[in-house]
C-alpha cells in the first residue's frame, strides 16, 4: 500500500505491518471510540450512530479482525520478498550496488501503473474480487523462484538466477500495482474517520510483531541450513507465499465494497470534495486540488530522498561493516520492536492532534538516519550501541510516517474519486522513487561512494519537509490553533479538552 521504501530496508511499507485473539478482538470493539476529540467538527457529527455510510457496525468489526489477520500473514510474505533476506539472496549470486537499486527501483516504477489499475478496479462491481486476482497472481509468481532454487542450487547459474529473480520482482510489482490503489480505498471504506489513527496503529503493531518474530528466525535458517543459500532461501520463500495465499484467504472474511457505490464505505455521501473533482477518474480536478498537488510534492521529494539511501542500508552493512546475514536480521528486528512500541500509542495521538504535526516532527528525526549510519563506521569500537541507537529511532520513526502518511492521504482524497487519488501519489512517489534508487546506486558506485550518498541522502531529506508545512488536513486542527492549544496547555488557560473558539 503505497509504503515507500524504509531505512530498514523495503518492507515496505511495511513496508509495509501479531497479536492474537485478545487484540483483533480489542480492535473490532474499538469501533465504538470512547474518548472524546481534542477539538470538535461539525463533519464528525454527520455520521451516524449506527451504520458507517450503510455499513453495519458488526460487518465492521468482523472487518478490522480479518484485516489484521490479513496483515499478520502479509508481513510474513513480505519480510521474505524484501529486505535483508532479499538482499542477503541477490549479494550471494553476485549482485551489484547498481543491481540492488534497480531492484528497489522496480516497485517504485511498477507504481506508475497505479492510476490504470485505479481505472480497472472502479469499473468493476467488487473491490474483493479484484484485489484477490491482482494480489493472488503477484504471490503466484514466487513459487517459480522457489523452483529456480530447487533445481539450480550449487551456484553454476548464478547470472541466470539473477536475471530471472529480476524478471519474477518485476512482473509481481507491476499485478501488485494494479491492486494497492484499490486496496487502500477498500480500506478508508470500511474504517470510521475517529478510529483510522487508533485502528491503523493497532494494524500496523500486529504485522510490525509478526515481522520481529520471524525475520531473525529466517535469518538464522538462511544462515545455518545446509544446501546453500539459494536452497535455503528457496525453502523460506516457499513458506512466505503459504503465508502470502493464507492473507488472501483472510479477505474472504472482509465485507466486499462496489466501487460503483462510493458512497457506501466509511465516508459519507454528503462529504464536499474540491472544486472540479468529477465522478470517473478525475484527472483534471485531481490537478486544480492545490491542498493534494502541495501533498503531492512532498510526499514525491520525501520518496526521492528516502529512497537515494535505504536501498543501500543493508548493503552497506553487510558489505562495508562486514557482518552477516543473521545479524542484521537482529537488529531489523530491534527497529520493529521500536516500531511496535511507538504504534500501540501513536495512533489515538494522531487522532486527538491530527497527522500532520506528527509528521513533521518524527520526519526532522528520521531524515538524520543516514548520517548516523556513517557513525558505525566511524567508531567500530562503538557498532553494536551505535546500530541499536540507529535502528530504534529508525524503526520508532518509520512506524508513525507509515501511519500518518496512510491516514493522510485517506483524509485529503475524496470519497467518489480516492481511488484515482491514491494512484495519482503512488505514479508520483514511484517515479521520484526509482529516480532515488537509481542516482543512489551510481552516486555509491561512482561518485562518492557510501559516504557522499548518505550525506547528501540527509541534506535531501530535510528539504523535502517544508512543503509538508502547508498541506491541510481536513478535520484536524491547522497550526495556529495547534501553537494556541500547545501554550494553552503551558499557561493553563484552558481545559485540554475545551474546544477551541
Amino acid at each position: 500500500m503505497l509504503t515507500p521504501v524504509v531505512d530498514i530496508a523495503p518492507d515496505r511499507p511495511g513496508s509495509l505491518a501479531l497479536p492474537e485473539m485478545a487484540e483483533t478482538s480489542a480492535a473490532s470493539d474499538a469501533a465504538v471510540p470512547s474518548d472524546p476529540p481534542l477539538i470538535n467538527f461539525p463533519a464528525a457529527a454527520a455520521e451516524k450512530p449506527e451504520r458507517q455510510g450503510g455499513i453495519s457496525k458488526a460487518q465492521i468489526r468482523s472487518s478490522l479482525k480479518a484485516l489484521t489477520l490479513d496483515s499478520v500473514f502479509a508481513s510474513i510474505f513480505t519480510s521474505v520478498t524484501t529486505g535483508v533476506l532479499l538482499s542477503n539472496f541477490l549479494l550471494q549470486l553476485g549482485a551489484t550496488s547498481v543491481e540492488i537499486g534497480l531492484v528497489c527501483s522496480i516497485p517504485m516504477l511498477a507504481n506508475l501503473l497505479q492510476p490504470v489499475g485505479a481505472i480497472i478496479a472502479d469499473k468493476t462491481a467488487s473491490r474483493r474480487r479484484y484485489n484477490l486476482l491482482t494480489f493472488g497472481l503477484s504471490r503466484l509468481l514466487w513459487l517459480i523462484l522457489v523452483l529456480l532454487t530447487v533445481f539450480d542450487g550449487t551456484g553454476a547459474n548464478n547470472h541466470l538466477l539473477l536475471q530471472c529473480t529480476l524478471g519474477i520482482i518485476l512482473a509481481a510489482q507491476v499485478l501488485l500495482a494494479l491492486g494497492s490503489a484499490s486496496c487502500l480505498s477498500w480500506m478508508g471504506a470500511l474504517v470510521p474517520h475517529r478510529l483510522r489513527g487508533r485502528y491503523f496503529g493497532l494494524r500496523n503493531s500486529a504485522s510490525t510483531l509478526t515481522n520481529l518474530l520471524c525475520v531473525p528466525l529466517m535469518g538464522l535458517a538462511v544462515s545455518a541450513q545446509a544446501g546453500g543459500t539459494t536452497h535455503s532461501y528457496g525453502a523460506v520463500l516457499f513458506l512466505g507465499v503459504l503465508a502470502g495465499l493464507a492473507s488472501l484467504g483472510c479477505q474472504l472474511l472482509i465485507t466486499d465494497v462496489n466501487p460503483q457505490m462510493p458512497a457506501s464505505g466509511g465516508k459519507i455521501a454528503t462529504e464536499s470534495k474540491p472544486a472540479g473533482v468529477s465522478s470517473g477518474f478525475p484527472l483534471q480536478g485531481i490537478f486544480k486540488d492545490t491542498n493534494f498537488l502541495t501533498f503531492l510534492l512532498y510526499f514525491g521529494l520525501w520518496t526521492f530522498a528516502v529512497n537515494l539511501s535505504a536501498p543501500f542500508f543493508n548493503m552497506y552493512m553487510l558489505e562495508e561493516l562486514g557482518l552477516d546475514v543473521s545479524s542484521v536480521s537482529l537488529y531489523n528486528s530491534l527497529s520493529a520492536a521500536a516500531r511496535l512500541l511507538v504504534l500501540l500509542g501513536v495512533g489515538k495521538l494522531a487522532d486527538r492532534l491530527g497527522n500532520r504535526p506528527l509528521l513533521i516532527g518524527v520526519c526532522l528525526a528520521v531524515a538524520a538516519i543516514p548520517a548516523l549510519y556513517l557513525g558505525a563506521g566511524t567508531h567500530p569500537g562503538c557498532l553494536w550501541p551505535w546500530l541499536v541507537l540507529v535502528y530504534l529511532i529508525s524503526g520508532g520513526g518509520w512506524g508513525v510516517i507509515e501511519l500518518c502518511n496512510n491516514n493522510l492521504q485517506l483524509e485529503i482524497a475524496p470519497a467518489r474519486s480516492s481511488s484515482a487519488y491514491f494512484g495519482i501519489a503512488a505514479a508520483a512517489a514511484g517515479i521520484a522513487g526509482a529516480l532515488g534508487t537509481t542516482v543512489g546506486g551510481f552516486l555509491a558506485q561512482f561518485a562518492g561512494g557510501f559516504t557522499g550518498l548518505f550525506i547528501f541522502s540527509t541534506v535531501v531529506r530535510l528539504a523535502a519537509i517544508a512543503p509538508l508545512v502547508f498541506v491541510k488536513e481536513p478535520r484536524r486542527p491547522s497550526l495556529a490553533q495547534l501553537l494556541r492549544i500547545f501554550f494553552s496547555w503551558k499557561l493553563g488557560a484552558v481545559p485540554v479538552l475545551q474546544p477551541l473558539k
